[in-house]
């Protein structure tokens, strides 16, 4: 008997090849072919698996905020706004008007200097302290048009109205002066020619600094006038132009600057000068301060013809100031 063991029979391995599929049973003549609810390749295309970024307009848009001006821009502004020097300003926007404010002071100082100078040629010529201080008192008002002395009767008709806001700002708006405005450029007139002729009678050199210093000052009350804070009462006109456009610590640097200017002038008249032209030159800017608070509370803001009245009042104070002693 062969005991030999069978060999292993060897299992069939499975096909690697996919097993064919069934035919698909044949659709009958004249019937609709069945939609696939499996989306195409063209629906998927079209249909964005996320947003699309919006298309890039052809311009650019503006910044946020505009560039600042430069102070060439500046002192174009405030010698173009605030006299009537051949200076052209190129422009005429916000951030120009912050820089030209900030740079009122230079040309305060230049009209003071030249109202000096003419002052000075009359008392060189024997005219005397009364005809000097007159021509002194001329000169800011022909290099400014006027516009701070008529800002000044405006103002002054306007308040004394005893009229609502919107009222005193029609008043103020007429091209005639009434009595208050009247009564106002008088006595302030009178009080700068009086004030100068004094301070001539002590030589020309006292009259020319006192003269500077009126301009000076002056100009840093509009300064400190369009500090944040202080809005305008029309929407239109130099008050909408330029107010609010000073930040508070850039005022309180010209003030600072405007007063230490004006006490260094006075070194070489001595200790007591330097007190008093720096006394003159905070009482003046008080006063400013105190007739801004007025205005903003009874008109709700401030106008080109409160600029002209700030001006005006804190000229005359310091002139008053400088005749001390």
């Amino acid at each position: 008997m062969d005991t030999t063991p069978e060999p292993p029979q060897q299992q069939p391995q499975p096909s690697a090849r996919p097993p064919e599929a069934a035919p698909a049973p044949e659709r009958p003549e004249g019937s609709e072919r069945p939609e696939s609810s499996e989306p195409s390749g063209d629906a998927e295309r079209q249909r964005p698996d996320r947003p699309e970024h919006p298309p890039r307009p052809d311009y650019d848009p503006p910044p946020a905020h505009a560039p600042r001006a430069p102070w060439r821009d500046g002192v174009r502004f405030a010698f173009g706004t605030l006299t009537v020097l051949p200076v052209r300003g190129t422009r005429w926007d916000r951030e120009a008007a912050h820089a030209g404010m900030l740079c009122a002071p230079l040309a305060g100082l230049a009209v003071g200097l030249c109202a000096a100078a003419v002052g000075g040629v009359l008392l060189f010529l024997d005219g005397g302290a009364l005809l000097a201080a007159v021509a002194t008192a001329a000169i800011p008002a022909v290099l400014t048009r006027g516009l701070h002395l008529d800002g000044l009767a405006d103002t002054a008709d306007g308040l004394g109205s005893g009229k609502p806001a919107e009222d005193a700002l029609r008043v103020m708006k007429r091209s005639d002066i009434g009595p208050f405005g009247v009564i106002a450029l008088l006595f302030v007139l009178l009080g700068q020619v009086a004030a100068l002729a004094e301070i001539y009678g002590e030589g020309w050199t006292h009259g020319a600094v006192g003269a500077a210093v009126a301009g000076v000052v002056a100009r840093c009350a509009l300064t400190l006038a369009a500090r944040v804070g202080v809005p305008a009462a029309r929407p239109e006109g130099l008050g909408a132009a330029v107010a609010g456009t000073v930040p508070w610590r850039s005022a309180g640097v010209a003030a600072a600057v405007t007063v230490v200017g004006c006490a260094v002038v006075a070194v070489p008249f001595g200790p007591y000068a330097v007190v008093r032209n720096a006394f003159a030159a905070l009482a003046a800017l008080a006063a400013a301060e105190l007739l801004l608070h007025h205005c903003h509370r009874r008109l709700g803001g401030v106008t080109g013809d409160v600029f002209g009245a700030l001006a005006e009042t804190a000229a005359t104070t310091a002139l008053v100031v400088l005749t001390f002693g």
